[in-house]
């Protein structure tokens, strides 16, 4: 255990961030990380609990008071390889995870919880610069061959187990570098691309072979995320030269909001706008990018990926950023003896929204207004919650200015002309239909094809899709095999 009286000593140690006037004239990171002392300090505070709820609270179920206890004593080496037992991609998750072990963590009941977050990033970071993350090849190779379909978190984490368990991997990807919506969907500044570059080639001496600019299926016209894709393979070339299929892809069909209006120019999907700029970081030069400068941006919907417009049109120089969420304003703290171990609803304000954003809550969209064929404003309407239901409050329609509308509202489901290519059944929410029991986990009606990720359990956060391409492997696994030892 950690120091016995930590938590009761010493408080949260916060990470901190570059000034927003410096951050805001470029795209690069601006998390400042906790030093080797700060971690280890802020690794006192874990109680060690006789029950762990932190640990449930975690998709992957990392082991968190082992490793905290192992950063206390100085025994980086060892938090590392307990990270890295469950989870492929610590860098990802410190970063971009909101953190629901936090939440569970038992000090979050009537105090700040440990920052179990802060520590993970220092550890894998330690790890990096220490040499400690290497390739870990396989000692003998099984001669089966599997295809990944998608490279976001959940088909980069199948990838790698499938590949220590000594299978010839082939991850394709329909965009020109890998990384999924990790590459392409999450603003360089808070993700810099170098730390998926890392990981790929760390993989690739494990002996995954990646495949880009590949469209596997056919592509349906209700995604907006990006397609740079040259070529086409049909599943039926994919069954003929693999032993199993897994769909790891996104949802990638976003929430629309068919009001009046909408046909109007400069109104985008989220997944429009936010791609153009990691492209241009990486180098890219195309025409036809979405800018926000000078523009009266409004952002509907009041998410990450709706955050994650606001800090991109900051840094594009828009003249004003405002952004709608259609449920009334959280709490400025939850009631945690009511809520805790469990995500809480409380206001939550990013790093973008300090930038510079006006937000508004309980309202919804009533019309699109425009000139000349562009939007030139958004109509509105207060909403209250009545017996569950979102009703309007009469007199309280208003029109914001905008020039650059941005839905930001979630998506729905994945490809389904992808699924329909596979001969892949659909649940009631266009989700590829497969469980998680151990028997048969992960396998869809298809012969030899699997789920896992955006694709089986729609839209959710990048640690579920780890989660769940660490499971998927492992049902692979064993209908190669007949047995695994890889984790569940």
């Amino acid at each position: 255990m950690s120091k016995v009286t930590g938590f009761l000593e010493q408080p949260r140690i916060k990470e901190q961030y570059a000034p927003i006037d410096a951050r805001l004239k470029h795209y690069h990171e601006f998390l400042l990380p906790l030093n080797a002392d700060q971690a280890r300090l802020q690794a006192t505070r874990c109680m060690d609990c006789g029950i762990p709820f932190c640990n449930h609270g975690c998709p992957v179920n990392n082991i968190i008071p082992d490793f905290n206890n192992l950063v206390y004593q100085d025994d980086w080496r060892s938090a590392l390889d307990t990270l890295h037992a469950t989870n492929n991609f610590p860098e990802f998750t410190g970063r971009i995870c909101p953190a629901p072990c936090e939440a569970a963590c038992t000090l979050n009941i009537n105090s700040e919880p440990v920052g179990i977050k802060s520590i993970e990033l220092a550890i894998i970071e330690r790890g990096w610069q220490e040499g400690w993350v290497t390739p870990q090849p396989p000692l003998l190779r099984t001669g089966r061959r599997v295809a990944v379909v998608g490279s976001g978190p959940a088909g980069l984490a199948a990838a790698q187990q499938l590949a220590r368990a000594g299978h010839d991997v082939t991850v394709f990807e329909k965009n020109d570098r890998v990384g999924g919506l990790l590459r392409y969907g999450i603003p360089d500044f808070k993700l810099e691309k170098s730390h998926i570059d890392r990981r790929i080639a760390q993989m690739e001496a494990e002996g995954v072979t990646f495949r880009t600019g590949v469209l596997v299926g056919d592509w349906d016209d209700s995604s907006r995320v990006t397609n740079l894709s040259r070529e086409r393979v049909t599943p039926a070339e994919l069954s003929g030269q693999f032993d199993a299929v897994l769909l790891a892809g996104g949802a990638e069909t976003p929430r629309d909001l068919p009001a009046p209006g909408r046909e109007l120019g400069g109104i985008h999907f989220a997944m429009e706008f936010l791609p153009g700029q990691n492209r241009v970081n990486a180098g890219d030069r195309f025409k036809g990018q979405l800018r926000a400068d000078g523009k009266h941006v409004v952002v509907i919907g009041g998410g990450d990926t709706g955050s994650d417009c606001v800090g991109t049109s900051n840094r594009h120089g828009a003249a004003s950023v405002t952004q709608f969420e259609v449920m009334p304003r959280p709490p400025e703290q939850e009631n945690g003896p009511l809520i805790w171990p469990y995500w809480p609803m409380k206001l939550r304000t990013s790093t973008s929204h300090e930038e510079g954003a006006t937000r508004e809550f309980a309202i919804a969209t009533k019309e699109f207004i425009g000139k000349g064929g562009k939007v030139t404003g958004v109509k509105t309407v207060r909403v209250e919650l009545r017996d569950g239901k979102l009703e309007e409050i009469p007199g309280t329609e208003e029109t914001h200015k905008a020039d650059l509308v941005l839905l930001a509202m979630g998506f729905t489901q994945p490809m389904s002309a992808v699924l329909d290519a596979f001969g892949v059944p659909r649940d009631a929410r266009g989700n590829a239909q497969a469980g998680t029991e151990e028997s048969t986990g992960y396998a869809t009606g298809a012969p030899g094809v699997f789920a896992a990720g955006d694709m089986r359990r729609g839209q959710s956060l990048v640690v579920w899709a780890i989660r769940e391409g660490r499971q998927a492997a492992r049902a692979i696994d064993q209908f190669l095999m007949g047995e695994s030892l890889l984790p569940r």
